[in-house]
């Protein structure tokens, strides 16, 4: 990438991300301060419950959609090596994103839009924050839009040629993203905007929860994806070897997409307005879709062994050893493969029905989403923020020993937080709770875990900051020379010439999809619209 009006653009999308993330990080060590109990000046439930819905939204919606347009951007240009398609769409996207995230923060702030950041009514917040949130999501369809435009026009100057894997999985998240958020703009669209400006007097739950379902489970593999694509693109360069399968990858980004989106009632096994068929069905779909994160497991560790064995590694595991773990995306993969197992783990429980009784409404669910989006994601875009910050400024990264402790930090603390958040979980404290105002044998158990969570969250706010002084130091600090290098993605071991179509663009998968999205949500929508139903007025009065 030497445009730099397009390098600029980067630049913007990933600042607001991470300004947003170490701002959330803040937050999260308050909420954990304060649920403890053992600070009693912190106590304030409306603060708690709007610090938790910020932090929820920065992180979720926030960090990751920036994030994601940014690094989207540069895949495309850089991969594709062709200037982006229309620059000025792409800044009205940014700007109308940026708008919508100001937007929906006042009310986040001021404890006027303090439903988490889940859409469940007959909670409903200011109109102004389910506005700020169309305005967030309109920006990334434009993202979308200039992402599958960009796609389609190298395909058509290059008949025949395999789309370069960075950016087929960069399209393929924009085509997942398009079906998934389609959910959840339903219901704000038709349901909640209207509710929350008073346009109509009572709102349905159960349709909205449906449609929400709909967006709920799918947005993790929007957010998963382009860690994803670093596991495929730029580690096994990094590490000095080849991806294992340019084809396997393909298949598992496809099944990704294809499989992610029609499982969401898995969320809804506790809510009685779906029927026990639609949440097996959908339930099934969930231990599906675990495939391709089996796939990308395989594939990964096979090419990180191809380049521990071209380095010298012997034995079993001394290609292990042999590894690169200076390399600041080698140490991060490794990391985040060690949190992806123990979160999978945590996922196939909450995917169980039985044993998701247990632990539906404990503090097991929060310390399985951390794990798996705090630890397995969020390290690899710091990843990539760190071997893509040079390119970006041209200048070497400030200090590679700060961004090696950094994501030890990060690691190291994840953990912290999240193993008692499971243990508390089994052990039967609630979650979505400010305090808890009793005390028995129970609770006093868990004290220990309290404190636990505490240091994890420490560390991981120290961990934030480091990220953010070594880029920022990284862009302000004057370079003694001029930083040259450029961008390295990752060869496969046997080069791809001709791929069938079906692996080298969306046309048939997109009629899958709908044939799949028909039949999980079909009926459970239309239901609400042919039998009678119940509704809510506003925060259930």
């Amino acid at each position: 990438m030497n445009n730099a009006a397009e390098k600029k653009l980067v630049l913007s999308h990933l600042w607001v991300a991470f300004i947003a993330f170490v701002v959330a990080c803040l937050l999260g060590e308050y909420q954990v301060l304060e649920r403890s109990g053992l600070f009693p000046a912190l106590d304030s439930t409306r603060v708690y419950f709007a610090s938790v819905s910020t932090h929820g939204v920065l992180m979720a919606f926030v960090l990751t959609t920036f994030f994601i347009m940014g690094f989207g951007y540069y895949v495309a240009v850089s991969s594709l090596k062709q200037p982006l398609w229309n620059l000025p769409l792409a800044w009205a996207s940014f700007w109308i994103a940026l708008v919508g995230t100001v937007l929906a923060a006042i009310p986040l702030l001021t404890g006027n839009a303090s439903v988490l950041y889940t859409f469940y009514p007959p909670i409903v917040a200011h109109a102004a924050f389910y506005i700020g949130a169309t305005l967030l999501v309109v920006g990334s369809w434009l993202w979308c839009a200039i992402m599958l435009v960009t796609f389609g026009q190298w395909k058509k100057a290059h008949p025949g040629a395999p789309v370069p894997l960075a950016m087929f999985a960069t399209a393929a998240n924009a085509v997942l993203w398009l079906w998934t958020s389609a959910g959840v703009a339903l219901e704000v669209l038709f349901q909640l905007i209207p509710f929350s400006l008073g346009w109509i007097d009572t709102i349905d739950p159960g349709l909205a929860r449906t449609l929400f379902a709909w967006t709920l489970h799918p947005i993790v593999y929007f957010w998963l994806i382009p860690t994803y694509i670093a596991f495929y693109v730029f580690v096994p360069k990094q590490a000095g070897g080849y991806l294992f399968s340019d084809e396997m990858a393909r298949v598992a980004f496809i099944v990704l997409v294809v499989f992610a989106l029609p499982i969401g009632f898995h969320h809804l096994y506790m809510d009685p307005e779906q029927g026990q068929g639609w949440k097996l069905l959908h339930g099934i779909g969930t231990f599906v879709v675990a495939l391709p994160t089996l796939v990308t497991g395989f594939t990964v560790i096979a090419s990180l062994e191809i380049a521990g064995r071209l380095r010298g590694g012997k034995g079993l595991f001394g290609w292990i050893l042999a590894l690169p773990w200076t390399n600041t995306m080698v140490l991060a993969v490794i990391l985040s493969l060690l949190m992806l197992i123990f979160g999978g783990f945590g996922g196939i429980v909450n995917a169980s029905y039985a044993m998701n009784a247990m632990v539906h409404n404990t503090a097991w669910v929060p310390g399985h989403f951390h794990l798996i989006f705090g630890g397995t994601t969020i390290i690899m875009y710091i990843a990539i923020a760190y071997y893509l910050w040079p390119l970006l400024v041209g200048k070497p990264l400030f200090s590679k020993n700060l961004a090696l402790m950094q994501l030890w930090t990060w690691f190291i603390g994840m953990s912290i937080l999240t193993t008692p958040w499971h243990v508390l979980g089994l052990l039967g404290q609630p979650r979505r709770i400010s305090t808890v105002v009793y005390n028995n044998l129970l609770t006093l158990a868990w004290q220990p875990y309290e404190f636990m969570m505490i240091l994890g969250g420490l560390v991981l706010l120290g961990s934030a900051c480091l990220l953010i002084y070594n880029l920022a130091k990284t862009q302000l600090t004057p370079a003694a020379e001029t930083f040259t290098e450029a961008v390295e993605y990752a060869e496969p071991i046997h080069a791809v010439s001709t791929l069938p179509e079906y692996l080298n663009g969306f046309k048939f998968w997109n009629k899958v999809i709908a044939v799949l999205m028909a039949i999980s949500f079909g009926f459970p929508i239309l239901q609400f619209f042919f039998m009678d139903t119940f509704g809510s007025s506003a925060w259930g009065y």
